[in-house]
């Protein structure tokens, strides 16, 4: 049987994501993420009509970003919206949805706060986007820790 997990503490999607990045030049990695933006999936149907509810706005994020955290049946289902004119931070979000989903609460839990020092994006990034990429871990943390 294959583990979910890496020695570095990823879960085995997020782990295939950042170890191809960290083959990437600084320029590519940018043009991964915008490329990358296009895998968010889609807001489920109950979730896809704005107005958003407040509680789900990332308020580290200068982009609107609104994020739904669910366990069902043990496994994570993350949701996300994000402006389509915003590729980079739809890429850096479809890394963390696309990256964790279906993981269990106990994989996630251990993964480092700091994500993008550990991609090798933080010389590619502005310190905006690193806070809200931060925002959006602390915000998956936060749901997760009570159901732990």
């Amino acid at each position: 049987m294959v583990s979910s997990r890496q020695d570095n503490g990823f879960p085995m999607q997020i782990y295939d994501f950042i170890a191809e990045l960290d083959e990437l030049q600084p320029d590519e990695k940018l043009h991964w993420l915008v490329e990358f933006a296009n895998e968010l999936p889609d807001l489920s149907p109950g979730r896809g009509t704005a107005p958003f509810p407040d509680n789900c706005r990332v308020q580290e994020c200068q982009t609107a970003v609104h994020l739904w955290v669910d366990v069902v049946a043990g496994k994570v289902h993350l949701e996300a919206d994000v402006p389509q004119k915003s590729p980079t931070v739809r890429g850096l979000v479809a890394l963390i949805v696309c990256g964790l989903e279906g993981a269990t609460v106990d994989e996630i839990l251990p993964v480092l706060d700091d994500l993008i020092a550990n991609s090798g994006l933080a010389p590619v990034l502005g310190m905006t986007r690193q806070q809200g990429f931060r925002g959006v871990i602390a915000r998956i943390k936060q749901h997760l820790l009570p159901v732990k």
